[in-house]
C-alpha cells in the first residue's frame, strides 16, 4: 500500500455517506456516559428519519462538566462549525432533530464562541468528538494512518528521528525529556529485540487526559506507536492501562483488532519488511506502576516496584531489551509531525517547550473538562478565561499542577507562562496535565495532607526514605491540620521533606515532598496560625 492507495481508500470512505449533509454527534466518552449518553443516542438514532442526517456516537467534546453533550454539524464541519447542546435527555431527541438548519433549543444551547472553545488549539484531540472512536474505516477517511504509511514507503527511519527531534517534542508523561534524543538513543542500540510501551497508566488524582485520548481517537495513539517502533528498530509494542479505564480497554482493542484487519498491525505492513504487533497490559491501579521501571515489572508479571537507575531503559528495559516508553499523548501528537513536519510543530509554543499540551481542569472552576492550549499561554488565561474563573465568584486561590508530583501556584503567580522551565522555578511541574483549582475558601494545609495522604498509601514500600517519611510527614501535617502542632514539628517537616526528596529511590518518593514545599513556601502564614492556634 502507498499513500496513494490510503487516500482512495480515504474516498471510498467518505463516499459511504454521500448523502449525508449534517451529523448528529453524541458524546460517548465515560464522563458523558457517566451522565447517560447512550440512552440519547439511542434516542436520537430511533427518532432519526432524515436521510441526509447521521446519528453518531463520538468522543470527548472537552466541556465534561456539561453532558451528555450533542452536537450537530455540517458533514466535515468541527465543533466551531456547530449548534453545541447540553445536558441533553432522551425526551429532547425529537427537539434536537427538528432544530437542524434552524435555530438552536435555546433550553439546551451551548455557546461555541465562549473562550473555552475558541481559544484551545486542537492537535492532539483534532478528532476528538468529531469521529466514531469505534471505526477504523472513519478514522482513514480524516487521514488516519497516512503519517504511517508514509513514514514506511518515502522516509527511512532515520528520516522520521530527524522529523521528531526537529519538532523539539517532549514527553508529555511528566518528565519533559526531549523525545527525539530518547528515541535515537534507542535506535542507536545493537540490532535485536527492542520494545515500545505506551504508558497509559495515569494515577494523579484529577487528571483525565490519557483516558479521554484513548476513548476518543485509540487509533491515532496506535499510529503513533507504529511510526515510533519503526524508527527504533522494534516489532512489539505494549499499551499498559490501568483496568479503572474499562472503556478506554474496550475501545483500544476494537481499535488494534480492526487495525490488524485492516493491515496496519502485523506482518509486512504497508508491503515493507516492517512488522508489528501490540499487546494491552491491565494495571491493577497502583499509582508507582506510572515510573517506568515499576512499569516494565509489572508487564513482566512481577511486583511493580521501582528499580535503581542505570542501566536506563533505552539500554536494558523489558526484558533487559532495548525498550522506548512514551505517555499515550506523546504517541497522539507524533502522525501530525510526520504529516507536517517537525519544523510545523517546532513554530508552536515557546523556544524550549515546542506544540500544544492537553490539560484537565478540575476542582472549584466553572469549566471542568479537557483542553489543548499552546505551551506558553499564561495561567491566568487558563483559568480565569477558558475555565470561567471559580463557581460562585468566589476568588482563585492557587491552582495544582502535575499532580502528587507538583505543586501549589499561588493567585500572584497566574500571570506565568505554562511551561517545563517556568513551573519548575515556581517549584511544581507540568506533570501529565491535571490541574485542580482551588478558591478562597480553601485550606492548604489540608491540600497538603491530603496529597502526602495519597503518596503514603500509593507508595511501594521498597525503600525506606518513602515507605516512612511519607508516613512520618503525613502524621506531622495532621497534627498541624488539627491545631495540636508544635513549632518543632513544622521544623522537623521541613527537614523530612529535604531527606526524602534526596534519598528516595524513584519518582514517587523524590516528589512527594513538593505539594508540601510549595504550600509552605507560598502559604506559610496558614501553617503558623494552625500554630498558634495550638499554642
Amino acid at each position: 500500500m502507498h499513500l496513494e492507495d490510503l487516500a482512495e481508500l480515504a474516498e471510498q470512505y467518505r463516499a459511504l455517506d454521500a448523502g449525508v449533509t449534517h451529523e448528529v454527534r453524541v458524546c460517548v466518552a465515560a464522563a458523558c456516559q457517566s451522565t447517560g449518553s447512550v440512552p440519547v443516542l439511542e434516542a436520537l438514532t430511533q427518532a432519526n428519519t432524515d436521510e441526509c442526517c447521521k446519528v453518531k456516537g463520538v468522543g470527548c467534546m472537552g466541556l465534561c462538566s456539561a453532558g451528555p453533550m450533542v452536537a450537530l454539524a455540517p458533514k466535515d464541519g468541527g465543533i466551531p462549525e456547530s449548534v453545541l447542546y447540553r445536558e441533553v435527555k432522551p425526551e429532547d431527541a425529537e427537539d434536537v432533530l427538528a432544530s437542524i438548519g434552524g435555530p438552536p433549543v435555546e433550553r439546551l444551547h451551548c455557546p461555541t464562541d465562549q473562550p473555552f472553545f475558541t481559544r484551545q488549539m486542537r492537535i492532539v484531540r483534532e478528532h476528538s468528538g468529531i469521529i466514531d472512536p469505534d471505526s477504523c474505516k472513519g478514522y482513514i477517511a480524516v487521514g488516519g494512518y497516512a503519517a504511517l504509511i508514509k513514514a514506511l514507503t518515502e522516509m527511512t527511519p532515520a528520516d522520521v528521528l530527524r522529523e521528531m527531534t526537529a519538532s523539539g517534542l517532549r514527553g508529555r508523561g511528566g518528565g519533559g525529556y526531549p523525545t527525539g534524543l530518547k528515541w535515537s538513543t534507542i535506535a542507536k542500540m545493537p540490532p535485536g529485540q527492542k520494545y515500545v510501551i505506551c504508558n497509559g497508566d495515569e494515577g494523579d488524582p484529577g487528571a483525565f487526559m490519557d483516558r479521554a485520548v484513548l476513548e476518543s481517537d485509540p487509533h491515532r495513539v496506535l499510529e503513533g506507536m507504529a511510526i515510533a517502533a519503526y524508527a527504533v528498530g522494534a516489532s512489539k509494542a505494549y499499551i499498559y492501562v490501568r483496568a479503572e479505564y474499562p472503556l478506554a480497554v474496550e475501545r483500544l482493542t476494537t481499535a488494534i483488532r480492526k487495525a490488524k484487519r485492516a493491515g496496519f498491525i502485523g506482518n509486512k505492513i504497508a508491503d515493507t519488511q516492517f512488522n508489528f504487533e501490540v499487546e494491552i497490559r491491565l494495571g491493577a491501579g497502583a499509582f508507582v506502576c506510572g515510573e517506568e521501571t515499576a512499569l516494565m515489572a509489572s508487564i513482566e508479571g512481577l511486583r511493580g516496584q521501582p528499580r535503581p537507575r542505570p542501566p536506563y531503559p533505552a539500554e536494558a528495559g523489558l526484558w533487559g531489551c532495548p525498550t522506548l516508553i512514551n505517555n499515550v499523548e506523546t504517541f497522539a501528537n507524533i502522525a501530525p509531525i510526520i504529516r507536517n513536519g517537525g519544523a510545523w510543530f517546532a513554530g508552536i509554543g515557546t523556544e524550549k517547550s515546542k506544540g500544544t499540551k492537553v490539560f484537565a481542569l478540575a476542582g472549584s472552576i466553572n469549566h471542568i473538562g479537557l483542553i489543548e492550549v499552546p505551551m506558553g499561554i499564561s495561567l491566568r488565561e487558563i483559568i480565569e478565561d477558558i475555565g470561567a474563573g471559580c463557581p460562585g465568584g468566589k476568588a482563585f486561590k492557587a491552582v495544582q499542577t502535575g499532580g502528587p508530583s507538583g505543586g501549589c501556584i499561588p493567585a500572584e503567580h497566574l500571570d506565568i507562562e505554562v511551561d517545563y522551565d517556568s513551573l519548575k522555578r515556581l517549584g511544581t511541574m507540568m506533570g501529565s496535565g491535571g490541574m485542580i483549582v482551588m478558591d478562597e475558601t480553601c485550606d492548604m494545609v489540608d491540600v497538603a495532607r491530603y496529597f502526602m495522604e495519597f503518596c503514603m498509601s500509593e507508595s511501594c514500600g521498597k525503600c525506606t526514605p518513602c515507605r516512612t517519611g511519607t508516613q512520618q510527614m503525613h502524621e506531622l501535617l495532621d497534627r498541624i491540620a488539627r491545631s495540636q502542632g508544635t513549632a518543632a514539628d513544622l521544623e522537623l517537616l521541613e527537614g523530612l521533606c529535604e531527606v526524602v526528596q534526596a534519598t528516595s529511590l524513584c519518582g514517587l518518593g523524590q516528589s512527594a515532598p513538593n505539594p508540601v514545599l510549595s504550600t509552605l513556601r507560598y502559604f506559610r502564614a496558614e501553617y503558623e496560625r494552625k500554630l498558634q492556634d495550638s499554642r
